[in-house]
Order: C-alpha cells, then sequence, then structure tokens
C-alpha cells in the first residue's frame, strides 16, 4: 500500500505539515513529535515519493559536493561543516572527487545535472583551467557555490580566505623571528591560490625590504611528502643559504623538515619551517609544525549558508556574494625563536 503524509498524519492525529517537517528534521518539530512520526513511518515501511515531491516543488533536496582530493584534513572539515547544515536543513549531499582531473570534474558536473540537484559546490581541480561546464550551472535552476580554489575569471559565490593576506602574514611571522633567507615551495600558476599565495609571499619579502630570490620559490606538482624531500635537497644545492622556509601545503613543509634534519640541520635553529592547512598531523610531528590554519568546518558550514542564501533570492537576480573565512598564524615548535626587535 502506498501511503500518503495525509495518511500518517490521519494516523498519528497531526497535520501534514508536521509530518512533512519531521520527515525532514525541521527544528520547530519537537524531539518527541518526531520520533513518534519516525517511528510509525518506519514500522510501516513508507517511502516518499521524491518524484513527485520534485513535481511540486520543483526541488530535489540534493546537494553535490565536489572536491579536488579527500585525503585532506582542510577537505574533511568542510565535508563534515557541510554535512551539519544540510542535516539540518534536510538535505541529502552527494560527495564526489574531482582527483585533480578536469575530465573527471566535468563528467561530475553533467551527472549532478543530470540529477536536478538543487546546489553543486565546487572546489575546483588544480588541472582546470577552462569554465565552461562550470559555467552552464549558472544557465540551469541550480545554485553553485565555489569555494577554496576558484577563478576570478569564473562569475559565482565564493566562500574562501584571503590566500594572499594569509601567505603574507606567515611569511611575515618568519621574518620577524630573524629569518632573512625564506624559500618558498609553491604551487603552479594555474591555480589562483597558489597566484595568490605566491604573491604573499613576495609582498612581506618587499614589505621588509628583504630581496625576492626567483631560485628560492621552486614549483611543486602534487604537494607531497616525498616532494617536500626532494625540494629541500634542490634548495640545499643552491649556492644562497636559507633560513627560512614557508610552503604552500603542510605535506610539503612536514616532508622537507624530514629531509632537513637528515641532513643534519636543527629546526628551528638553523632553519625555521612554516606550513599552511594546519593538519592534525602537524601537531604529532617533532617538531610540531607552525602553520596557517584555514578553519575548514566553518567553511563548510558558510557554502551551505551561501546556497540557502541563493535560494531565497528573487529569480533573475545575478548579485553573487562573497564570504570570507578569517585565518590565523598557529605557532609550533618549528618557529619557535624569539621575535626580532
Amino acid at each position: 500500500m502506498n501511503l500518503t503524509l495525509k495518511d500518517i498524519a490521519n494516523a498519528l492525529g497531526i497535520s501534514v505539515s508536521t509530518v512533512s517537517k519531521a520527515l525532514k528534521g525541521y527544528k520547530d518539530v519537537s524531539p518527541v513529535t518526531r520520533k513518534k512520526v519516525l517511528d510509525y513511518t518506519e514500522k510501516v515501511e513508507f517511502k516518499p515519493n521524491t518524484h513527485a515531491a520534485f513535481l511540486r516543488t520543483k526541488q530535489t533536496k540534493l546537494i553535490g559536493l565536489i572536491l579536488p582530493k579527500v585525503d585532506h584534513d582542510f577537505f574533511t572539515q568542510i565535508i563534515n561543516g557541510v554535512l551539519n547544515k544540510a542535516n539540518e536543513e534536510g538535505y541529502q549531499v552527494i560527495l564526489l572527487c574531482s582527483d585533480e582531473s578536469y575530465e573527471k570534474e566535468k563528467k561530475h558536473i553533467y551527472d549532478l545535472m543530470q540529477l536536478n540537484v538543487d546546489g553543486i559546490f565546487i572546489s575546483i581541480a588544480r588541472a582546470t583551467n577552462r569554465f565552461a561546464h562550470i559555467e552552464k550551472i549558472h544557465k540551469s535552476n541550480t545554485s553553485l557555490v565555489v569555494f577554496d580554489r576558484y577563478a576570478k575569471i569564473l562569475p559565482s559565490h565564493r566562500v574562501v580566505i584571503d590566500d594572499k593576506n594569509a601567505a603574507f602574514n606567515a611569511t611575515e611571522h618568519l621574518i620577524q623571528i630573524g629569518c632573512d633567507k625564506i624559500a618558498y615551495l609553491r604551487g603552479d600558476f594555474i591555480s589562483q591560490i597558489s597566484i595568490d599565495r605566491f604573491l604573499g609571499y613576495k609582498e612581506a619579502l618587499a614589505h621588509y625590504q628583504l630581496p625576492f630570490d626567483r631560485d628560492l620559490a621552486l614549483i611543486c606538482h602534487n604537494n607531497s611528502i616525498e616532494e617536500g624531500r626532494t625540494k629541500a635537497l634542490e634548495l640545499l644545492k643552491k649556492k644562497t643559504k636559507i633560513n627560512g622556509l614557508f610552503d604552500v601545503e603542510d605535506l610539503l613543509a612536514l616532508g622537507a623538515m624530514l629531509e632537513f634534519q637528515k641532513q643534519g640541520m636543527k629546526i628551528p635553529e638553523d632553519i625555521a619551517c612554516m606550513g599552511f592547512s594546519n593538519w592534525k598531523l602537524d601537531q604529532l610531528v617533532s617538531p610540531t609544525l607552525s602553520s596557517v590554519e584555514q578553519n575548514g568546518f566553518l567553511m563548510g558550514i558558510k557554502v551551505f549558508e551561501t546556497f540557502i542564501k541563493d535560494q531565497h533570492k528573487k529569480k533573475g537576480n545575478k548579485v553573487f556574494y562573497t564570504e570570507i573565512i578569517p585565518t590565523k598564524i598557529v605557532i609550533r615548535e618549528s618557529t619557535a625563536r624569539g621575535t626580532k626587535t
């Protein structure tokens, strides 16, 4: 027998709207009433008619979340933030990973559009430098929110950090503890966040009247521990003796520290090291790693809140929102020197 919300409401002696809200997890339904509804629907094996609901509301209550990678503390925090808000608002989240691939990212967006998802949240893959597949989302009724990795030429709602300012602050911290030969393990020039962090590093050097040495800014491609070790060796072979290192991501910093220690260097006495993202692993290594805290959980929450705001705006309104998530420097043993006066 195909029960309706009205059948359930009549059986429990409550309104249809209360049944609907209880099933969607709305907070204005008491825990007792919600449990009563859920227990009854489980007992009678009630299955909501999602197709009928879509025809009635034009909403599937589905969200697509596309990440460039999932083996990363920062992205795990974002997932948790999105899921936290999605659960509160009665949405289901489809999690997809592009593996930094433009083609995979393109296919994921196509698949999600076929499912008529209400929103697509995406952090752009490192290999993506064309955006027609993302721009197609704007032409549909699907809300688009780009977070963390974005493109300036792509108009969209954004939830990001100020990467340039964060990198400036990280480099400034190294300068203030006495580093004057600071190398930088940076990303490529495709990703906007890589560009902005590189600019922040350069501006900090200029602000403190330290020369920028192109040979000390090495491009990294996979941001792994092994690549960090390789680049650290490359830096040590150069003529300029470095006493500070800033890294575009924490794994590079962790790998570099391992190699520096293997080569008999002391951290932070011989070289101070600063990462970016503040992985949990940073607190478990020796010495512990100083890093830039991005607050991925808050970013995930703000991504979903931006989506809800977009859902409530008037049709035809092309105003895009940008939410800036604050960052901070977390100082640990790898930069624990006295501040230079």
